[in-house]
């Protein structure tokens, strides 16, 4: 079932298929699941008959996809929160006859299964980054000067936000406050005095100006560069784009308590278990690929103790 694992204090990674994984884990033992599915059609990952990237088409694809929901929300805890990250999929290299609504089909197949569908979060992409590193031809500039009408998008990701139905058990609070801002905008210099402030937090402006950035409905103050080493390998380079850990420090602070589990099925190089552990909670990930999975232990070991966010010590959760 597993060919690797690499199993810490701070987390644990698994080099195999995440529904077998999932299947042998306790009902109700996580309290956040952060990830990035991966959608035939848009990249082959690898070769393997499990790869949900290997899919013969898109009907192929969200049944397999909806087997892995159903073991999301069977180890899910009550009122708690998976976080979808996706993007609509052009259906041609031009990127401007036809989008796939990707988001609203996991959005249905989430609603089918067990999840409230809680709202999305848009994370602003520079076009001139977009077309850079597509080349879309319907980016260019030179497209609106010679017709308009095949211009497209620089198209957005999205973060999903489900919730389990049933009552949380566990209230995730924040009792001094958020402490750390995850995003390029500059605080101002008098509010961080009010950091990690005691007493009623109604009145902690320091709190209130970064919960304000997260509490949009667009994220334009992503650091889209704040990533993970990628594969040393070309052609595992191409095809891999880790999510920034700005989204994931948000998912982990807004969405989970210090020390609790965070789990991602298709981890990737790490992002998400790296973001989980960096915020003092405990990641788990799965990865079917073994050159992606190799890379995430490389980057998860380069977690060093002082580098954990100082939540942990505040609320005396374990280190």
């Amino acid at each position: 079932m597993v060919a690797e694992q690499c199993i810490t204090e701070r987390f644990a990674a698994y080099n195999g298929d995440c529904i077998e994984v999932m299947k042998g884990m306790p009902d109700e033992s996580v309290h956040l699941t952060v990830y990035s599915p991966p959608f035939a059609g848009l990249y082959q990952y690898s070769s393997d008959e499990r790869d949900l990237s290997n899919s013969i088409d898109h009907d192929e694809f969200f049944e397999h996809y909806g087997y892995c929901i159903d073991q999301i929300e069977r180890v899910t805890m009550p009122g708690r929160i998976s976080a979808v990250h996706c993007m609509d999929i052009p259906l041609s290299n031009a990127g401007c006859d036809e989008m796939f609504d990707l988001p609203g089909e996991i959005i249905r197949l989430h609603r089918e299964r067990g999840f409230a569908y809680g709202g999305r979060r848009v994370i602003w992409k520079e076009p001139l980054m977009v077309r850079n590193r597509t080349m879309m031809k319907s980016l260019h500039h030179k497209t609106l000067c010679e017709d308009s009408t095949r211009c497209s998008i620089a198209n957005a990701d999205f973060l999903l936000m489900f919730r389990r139905r049933g009552d949380n058990r566990v209230p995730v609070t924040h009792e001094v406050g958020l402490l750390e801002y995850a995003g390029e905008r500059k605080m101002p210099a008098e509010l961080l005095e009010y950091r990690g402030m005691k007493g009623d937090q109604k009145k902690n402006p320091y709190s209130q100006w970064i919960w304000r950035q997260y509490a949009s409905s667009v994220w334009d103050d992503i650091r889209i560069d704040r990533v993970l080493n990628k594969c040393k390998d070309d052609e595992d380079e191409k095809h891999v784009h880790p999510l920034q850990l700005d989204v994931i420090e948000r998912a982990c602070v807004l969405w989970s308590n210090p020390g609790e589990i965070v789990l991602t099925p298709f981890m990737g190089v790490g992002s998400e278990v790296y973001g989980a552990a960096l915020n003092g909670r405990r990641g788990i990930g799965v990865e079917l690929k073994q050159t992606y999975y190799r890379q995430a232990v490389r980057n998860l070991k380069e977690i060093k103790a002082d580098d954990v966010q100082t939540e942990m010590a505040l609320f005396g959760a374990p280190a």
